[in-house]
């Protein structure tokens, strides 16, 4: 009896070791999956703000809640079951997907550098207005969050395409969840952030006053860092998905060209690595600018794209 309960107590104990393990397991590559989209994430992050600007104060971060649940809703419900059942059936139609995926953030990301250029700064929307402002906000907000989520997920999957279908599903929910987090509670700390600084601004205590008028001047400046950034995020990680893709498809050659350069890189400087990893980016986005430039110039020569352009 003694001996069968000892037997019992060490399997209990190996089952919550090898349980441990798993967690572990899920833990290392759901974090793997998620700095690879991590530009993504950034430019989902520099995005999501515009949508609240000329709205009332008190209903940001409603409306981030909003956007937050419709956000989790479009990766756990509508993309994680379509994602699940490719790279079950269909794994290599994953890797046309995600280029195609890649070839839409080069798009957007070559897009806001040519109107940039252009001096045409009609990607901030204007402030909405009416009582059907909100829905209207919330609406748009988690359709442009359903490309941009489609791709985190896509990234992240292609990382565990070697995971059992469990394994694999708990990874991409844990990614799913945390970067929804992560991401709109980075957001609701940007838009309240300036809401912050009049409060302290309001203070009689003068360390306060200050803080709080650095934080009101320092908010579009914020938000600008973060438009720059989220448009190179998305040329760098659109022309990398574009150069390694291309690869696995059997064209290996763009790739091998940036890998040579990135290695010529790291044999004159290191860095612990820092400017190899730079030059493969800064190659991957001007590729990812080039082919850009290219959609752009197709889409704009189409009768729809045209006549979006002439609208403008």
């Amino acid at each position: 009896m003694a001996a069968g309960l000892v037997g019992l107590l060490d399997d209990v104990a190996a089952l919550a070791r090898l349980a441990a393990a798993s967690i572990d397991d899920v833990a290392a590559a759901a974090s793997r999956a998620s700095l690879k989209a991590a530009g993504v994430v950034i430019d989902d992050a520099a995005v999501t703000p515009q949508y609240v600007q000329g709205l009332a104060a008190e209903r940001e971060l409603p409306i981030i809640k909003k956007i937050a649940i419709g956000s989790l809703r479009n990766k756990l419900i509508f993309i994680l079951p379509v994602a699940l059942i490719l790279s079950a059936f269909a794994p290599k139609l994953v890797e046309i997907i995600l280029m195609a995926g890649g070839l839409f953030l080069c798009y957007e990301g070559a897009h806001k550098v040519i109107h940039y250029f252009k001096g045409d700064h009609h990607d901030v929307p204007v402030a909405m207005k009416g009582p059907d402002a909100e829905k209207e906000a919330v609406s748009s907000a988690i359709r442009t969050d359903f490309i941009l989520s489609a791709e985190i997920m896509v990234i992240a999957l292609k990382e565990v395409l070697d995971q059992g279908l469990l394994q694999r599903s708990i990874i991409l929910v844990v990614v799913g969840v945390m970067i929804t987090v992560v991401v709109y509670g980075a957001v609701a700390l940007i838009v309240r952030m300036d809401d912050l600084g009049l409060t302290l601004a309001k203070r009689d205590n003068a360390s306060s006053q200050r803080l709080g008028r650095m934080l009101v001047a320092g908010m579009p400046k914020i938000l600008t860092v973060l438009t720059v950034v989220g448009t190179a995020a998305m040329l760098w990680v659109g022309g990398h998905i574009l150069l390694v893709g291309a690869g696995e498809l059997g064209w290996p050659t763009p790739y091998d060209i940036v890998h040579h350069i990135e290695e010529a890189v790291r044999s004159v400087v290191s860095l612990g690595g820092l400017m190899p990893w730079l030059a493969n980016t800064v190659l991957s986005a001007i590729v990812g600018l080039i082919l850009g430039t290219i959609v752009v110039f197709v889409i704009e020569k189409l009768p729809f794209g045209a006549k979006a352009a002439h609208s403008k």
